[in-house]
């Protein structure tokens, strides 16, 4: 249920859920890294190391999203007014970062093997193909349902531990095209190819992550919670505007913690209103601002209107509504 005695809106079960999820992430990414690692090994194929690298980097944010999502569910404190929640945005980050350095790492390795003339012959590809095959499947499914996961529960942490799974679904579909046209042709070259092909791929959505997780950390307003907000206070200002009706509203900010938002305004209320009153409308508008938003906390200032043309005071002057 939404508050707004200045706790958060939140969910109490939301936190056990994802944290189940991300611990699932973590044990498929160490059986596919095990998994993944056995097909490079048997195959010296520079594609296969490409996927089985990324796999490290699997592991590695699936355990620090495991921390992100616990800390995230803490609730707000003396030193953390705002809570814990965009531990979040750096989780993703790191996700992005780790993507992108893994990118590079490929590239090196494939550079070092052209330069170096150390072109191992490659191996044992049948084997490859089914260990791949199985890796691709349940890398789908898992990133899938993390990715849904996530855009459910609003959690930036899930989402890309599921877009991250995703890019890794797509790389072995690269990986098992290579190994299927080295396999038929013979034409050797098209491994390392593949392998800098899922390096570019790699690089580019890990810095999308990178993108979106900055404007969360710098507090980057969402041009839908905008459009959202303001169709609230616009509906409740005005002289026809519906009950609990404002004068009118400005200085509307707002920001995410996380999948947490933190909205306030000040809202303009007839000059003789008592404080009692404009403190029930007020109440009214945040907790309609905060079953919107699902997981958030609005807080309205008010403001006696000065505006000597303003229809919502004149209007409550004609009805007899004003009191002195």
């Amino acid at each position: 249920m939404a508050l707004t005695d200045g706790t958060v809106n939140r969910p109490e079960s939301s936190g056990a859920s994802e944290f189940r999820w991300a611990t699932a992430s973590l044990v498929v990414s160490i059986a596919l890294l095990i998994t993944k690692s056995v097909a490079y090994f048997l195959t010296r194929s520079d594609a296969v190391f490409s996927d089985a690298l990324e796999n490290i980097v699997n592991v590695f944010t699936a355990g620090f999203a495991m921390y992100s999502l616990r800390l995230a569910h803490q609730p707000a404190d003396k030193e953390h007014p705002y809570g814990h929640g965009k531990v979040e945005f750096f989780s993703a980050g790191l996700d992005g970062s780790m993507i992108v350095l893994a990118g590079v790492v490929i590239v090196a390795k494939v550079g070092f093997s052209f330069l170096s003339h150390e072109r191992r012959p490659i191996s044992q590809l049948d084997t490859g193909l089914v260990l791949m095959g199985a890796a691709l499947l349940v890398n789908a499914v898992m990133g899938l349902c993390l990715w849904y996961r996530g855009k459910k529960a609003q959690s930036m942490t899930l989402e890309a531990e599921g877009i991250h799974l995703a890019v890794d679904a797509v790389d072995s579909v690269a990986v098992l095209a290579a190994i299927t046209i080295v396999r038929l042709t013979g034409w050797k070259w098209v491994d390392p190819a593949a392998a800098l092909m899922i390096a570019a791929y790699m690089a580019f959505l890990g810095l999308r992550l990178l993108k979106r997780s900055a404007a969360g950390l710098m507090d980057e307003q969402d041009a839908a919670d905008t459009n959202l907000l303001r169709r609230i206070l616009d509906s409740h200002s005005g002289a026809a505007a519906k009950d609990p009706r404002i004068c009118s509203y400005h200085k509307l900010r707002h920001r995410h913690s996380g999948r947490y938002h933190w909205v306030d305004f000040h809202i303009m209320v007839p000059s003789w209103w008592s404080i009692d009153q404009g403190h029930r409308v007020a109440s009214v508008i945040e907790y309609e601002i905060e079953l919107a938003l699902g997981e958030g906390n609005a807080t309205a200032h008010l403001e006696p209107c000065e505006d000597a043309n303003c229809q919502r005071c004149a209007a409550e002057r004609v009805s007899g509504e004003a009191k002195s």
